[in-house]
C-alpha cells in the first residue's frame, strides 16, 4: 500500500472559475492530475487531498466535482480548504460520499493499515504577513481542533503505526517559526504533515524536517499537478 497526497484540486463542474486565468500552467489541469493518478494508484492506495477540492457553495453542487474523483483508484481522504464554503455539517457530507473510497475528516481521525490519519483545516499563523485579531481567534479555534483531532488519533493508533496529518494552511509562517500547531505533532509523535495553499511565485520549501516531523507541500500547481508520494 502506498500513500500519496495533492491538494487544492479547485474542481469547478457546476461553476465558472476557469483556473487558467491564474496562468497557463493550469490549462487541463484537472486532466493532468487524472492522467497522472491512474498511471501511479493502484485501488489499495491512498491520495490525501488537503482541501480546495471543489469552488461550488452547495454540498449538492459539490458532489458533481466528486463523482468525478470517484472512478480514480485508491481511498481518497480529504480535508475541508478556505474555498471549501460547501462543506458544511460533518455528517451529511459523510452520508453524501459517492462510495466507500471517500473519508472526510474534521477534527478527528481514521486508521488505514499501519497508518493512523488525523486532520483540520488550519489557518494563518502568527508572524505571517497581515495577520489580523480574528486571525489570532480563528488560529486558536483551529489548534484546539488539532488537540481533539490528536486525541482520536491517540486512541486509534496501534504500536508500530504512522501518524499523518492532513491540513490546508501551512502549520507555519513564511520563517518556520513554531506555532501551537506544531508543538501539537511534535508532542504527539507526528511522522508527516501534508498541506497545500501556497500557490504561484509564492515561496515555500516542498519538503522540510522540523523537530523529527516531515512537513510535505501538496499543492498541485506546487507540484506540477502531480501526485507526490508520501510512503
Amino acid at each position: 500500500m502506498n500513500i500519496y497526497a495533492i491538494s487544492d484540486l479547485h474542481l469547478s463542474a457546476t461553476a465558472d472559475k476557469p483556473m487558467d486565468v491564474f496562468g497557463g500552467n493550469w490549462e487541463g489541469h484537472f486532466e493532468k492530475i487524472k492522467s497522472d493518478w491512474r498511471a501511479v494508484v493502484k485501488e489499495e492506495d491512498i491520495v490525501l487531498i488537503s482541501g480546495d477540492i471543489s469552488w461550488a457553495m452547495k454540498l449538492s453542487d459539490a458532489l458533481v466535482d466528486l463523482q468525478s474523483l470517484a472512478d480514480l483508484p485508491g481511498k481518497k481522504l480529504f480535508i475541508r480548504g478556505n474555498h471549501d464554503y460547501w462543506w458544511n455539517g460533518i455528517s451529511k457530507l459523510r452520508a453524501a460520499a459517492p462510495d466507500e473510497s471517500f473519508f472526510f475528516l474534521q477534527t478527528d481521525g481514521v486508521r488505514i493499515g499501519n497508518f493512523v490519519f488525523v486532520g483540520s483545516r488550519g489557518w494563518t499563523c502568527p508572524g505571517s504577513a497581515d495577520y489580523t485579531e480574528q486571525d489570532q481567534k480563528l488560529y486558536l479555534r483551529e489548534a484546539e481542533r488539532f488537540r481533539l483531532a490528536m486525541l482520536d488519533g491517540e486512541k486509534l493508533r496501534q504500536e508500530g503505526d504512522k501518524l499523518i496529518v492532513m491540513t490546508h494552511f501551512p502549520p507555519f509562517n513564511l520563517k518556520m517559526e513554531g506555532t501551537l500547531f506544531t508543538e501539537l505533532f511534535e508532542k504527539n509523535g507526528v511522522d508527516k504533515v501534508v498541506f497545500g495553499h501556497i500557490h504561484g511565485a509564492a515561496y515555500f520549501p516542498l519538503k522540510t524536517t522540523i523537530n523529527g516531523v516531515d512537513y510535505v507541500l501538496t499543492s498541485c500547481d506546487k507540484v506540477g499537478f502531480k501526485l507526490v508520494k508520501i510512503y
